[in-house]
């Protein structure tokens, strides 16, 4: 989803996120094309790691397609292969950014990620709650069995902080406006939007971690 139609589908973000994975799941799986399923990012970006193949994924908990996408890229990115580095970035457009940004990394501070993030998407695109306060996410996060005092400890701190502000960096590095995106190895992108689903994106990912390999 890109800054210009967020407003346009906010009310229908129930019915967007079921169709995204019901109708996608039975499309055949893509062929990867340039300049169809996938496109290269022009220029290629540094990785953090360069002994593993990096995935990235642009997202925020504001977009109801990211939180469509969350119950497949979730369990997909726990079942790459050691030689893949997967990584989350939440991105600093739509509503709540710096504070959806902030609880992203302070989740990942207190290692509840995994637990919290189909919680949180649940909690704003479902029960329609704006978690526009830390508070608010902390009493989230205690009602799911975490510690909400580590969670606002984490919020506040310098390395949270510095989190954010490279994650907009790296954005802005990357000019991503559209959520959410793959990137693979700083050198090419695909989403569902373009591979024609949230399965058929995957599937068009593993393909070019495969290329990034050959590349190695």
């Amino acid at each position: 989803m890109n800054r210009r139609d967020f407003s346009s589908v906010l009310l229908a973000s129930g019915a967007s996120a079921s169709m995204l994975l019901g109708g996608a799941a039975q499309a055949q799986t893509p062929v990867p094309g340039e300049g169809r399923e996938y496109a290269r990012i022009d220029p290629p970006q540094p990785v953090s790691n360069p002994g593993k193949v990096e995935v990235l994924e642009f997202f925020t908990y504001a977009c109801p397609h990211c939180a469509a996408f969350e119950p497949i890229v979730g369990p997909w990115s726990r079942s790459l292969p050691a030689d893949v580095a997967f990584r989350r970035v939440p991105v600093n457009f739509l509503f709540n950014a710096e504070n959806f940004a902030r609880t992203y990394y302070s989740l990942e501070t207190i290692g509840m990620v995994d637990a919290m993030q189909p919680k949180i998407f649940n909690a704003v695109h479902v029960d329609k709650q704006r978690l526009d306060k830390p508070e608010d996410v902390a009493a989230l996060v205690a009602k799911n069995g975490g510690d909400a005092t580590k969670f606002l400890a984490a919020f506040k701190s310098f390395s949270v902080a510095t989190s954010v502000a490279r994650a907009k960096k790296i954005q802005a590095d990357y000019k991503v406006e559209a959520v959410p995106t793959l990137t693979i190895q700083g050198r090419y992108y695909t989403s569902p939007s373009q591979a024609g689903g949230g399965p058929q994106s995957l599937a068009v990912a593993d393909a070019l971690i495969d290329m990034a390999r050959k590349k190695a």
